[in-house]
């Protein structure tokens, strides 16, 4: 499901969404379906890394924080030809270690590329995909990190690359009690099942089909915060240390209606908690202190009320076709308790961007003969007279505050991801896009199916 946009995307053009072509480098993609591009920032050096990978050769080009070209670097796909590029990693002499894996070989390839005479070297490491399933990989602090799920022990397993080392380290989570949603007792790998864990991205929006996520996963500098929202009356919250291993539990009670609770949803943010909680007539929004548990601010809305803070109309979008304004709050409340629910908090230099909804999924049994369709004269449909169509729909508003926690009366600007993703959409030549948070402003890769050229460009948050 697509990310969820304001009415903002509809009403102005990607004119006032302007963004700035920084570079453009040409390279023709013989099978453009089987090549793979990631760029990335070394955020020692701030240069900035692009790599290009096709079925028989990778190209890195290297920028400088002007996004002039530095150095650039062609080499084979020798030990790596049918592997996919997982991430990426810098070393302190500033070269980059790229990360290749191959499910059916049951191995991550290491290779770091010097640029300064254009040679490479290649470590493979063996992992545990009989014992272990993957659950995610991500780059932080110049690590490249690859999380697994134990299938026997209940446990997280996480693998630390840094300098061509990979360093194994278990996290027991055997000694913690676990409960669902009906108060039954599950074990550890039982909840990751029924509720699989969601990587946020650290530092960057995350759309709102991913905040509804029960179980969220948020990585921090040698540190991981799991968030497990399954209990309709609690958060429960684990706070990682990768170094030494420690693992502390913290509960934080969801705030409760007047009436049984339909929906919660939690959304961890710089030492904060935030919490929601829904039915038909009632919607509760708390903001805890991590560290403390106390409530920093407290919101109570009732079917009749008006959301004193949120920033824009309240939406009702299906599908990808133009949202609609709902007009009463009983409406809002009425259809988000029938959603997934989930809260989004993003931080700019500004101010706090929060997106509270839900989202959901409608299946209906559609009768063929009422769409004329010549009774599937040729036999594409499964059963004689009837298909299935699933219609996905959100329901949202978005709050515009300041670093203060205070609510703002500010009109909700466009923020860069707004702005890449109104752009792709309207750019049928975009292919392969890769989206890359800077300081201050985000850069969108993407290579040009009609100049044949691989293209950066600037998008910054706010109108133009």
């Amino acid at each position: 499901m697509k990310r969820i946009f304001l009415f903002l995307c509809i009403l102005f053009s990607t004119v006032l969404f302007s963004q700035t072509v920084l570079t453009s480098y040409a390279i023709d993609l013989k099978k453009k379906d089987q090549s793979q591009i990631l760029n990335a920032e070394n955020p020692a050096t701030h240069d900035f890394f692009v790599f290009i990978a096709t079925t028989d050769s990778l190209s890195i080009l290297k920028y400088n924080s002007a996004f002039f070209l530095k150095e650039k670097m062609t080499t084979s796909r020798q030990f790596v030809e049918d592997k996919s590029l997982l991430g990426y990693s810098f070393s302190e002499d500033g070269n980059p270690t790229l990360y290749w894996f191959s499910a059916v070989e049951k191995s991550i390839i290491l290779i770091k590329y010097y640029l300064e005479n254009n040679t490479n070297r290649a470590l493979k490491f063996q992992i545990p995909l009989d014992e272990k399933s993957l659950l995610t990989y991500y780059q932080k602090d110049n690590n490249f990190y690859v999380l697994m799920k134990d299938r026997a022990k209940q446990g997280l397993t996480a693998f630390i690359f840094k300098n061509g080392i990979a360093e194994e380290k278990f996290l027991d989570f055997s000694p913690f009690v676990f409960r669902d949603r009906k108060t039954q007792q599950k074990s550890f790998n039982e909840i990751l099942m029924e509720n699989p864990i969601e990587k946020m991205d650290s530092g960057e929006y995350n759309p709102l089909f991913k905040v509804t996520s029960k179980t969220k996963l948020y990585t921090l500098p040698n540190r991981l915060i799991l968030t497990l929202d399954q209990s309709l009356r609690k958060t429960q919250l684990f706070d990682i240390n990768l170094e030494n291993l420690e693992i502390k539990e913290k509960t934080f009670l969801q705030p409760l209606p007047q009436k049984n609770t339909k929906k919660s949803n939690s959304y961890y943010h710089e030492n904060k908690l935030y919490q929601i909680s829904v039915n038909s007539e009632q919607l509760l929004f708390d903001i805890k202190d991590y560290e403390s548990g106390e409530t920093l601010k407290k919101f109570s809305v009732l079917k009749n009320d008006t959301i004193n803070f949120k920033n824009s109309p309240l939406f009702l979008q299906i599908n990808d076709r133009r949202p609609k304004e709902l007009k009463s709050t009983g409406k809002f409340l009425q259809t988000l308790a029938a959603t997934d629910v989930g809260i989004s908090v993003f931080k700019n230099k500004q101010n706090l961007f929060l997106t509270l909804g839900g989202t959901g999924l409608e299946s209906k049994s559609i009768s063929l003969n009422s769409f004329n369709m010549m009774d599937d004269f040729y036999g594409d449909f499964a059963s004689p007279n009837y298909y299935n169509l699933d219609t996905y729909y959100s329901v949202f508003f978005e709050s515009v505050w300041n670093k203060k926690l205070e609510s703002t009366t500010l009109n909700h600007e466009p923020l860069a991801a707004d702005k890449i993703y109104t752009f792709i959409e309207s750019h049928q030549e975009v292919f392969l896009p890769n989206s890359t948070k800077l300081n201050n402003y985000s850069i969108l890769g993407y290579y040009d199916l009609n100049s044949r050229e691989y293209i950066l460009r600037k998008f910054s948050d706010g109108f133009n």
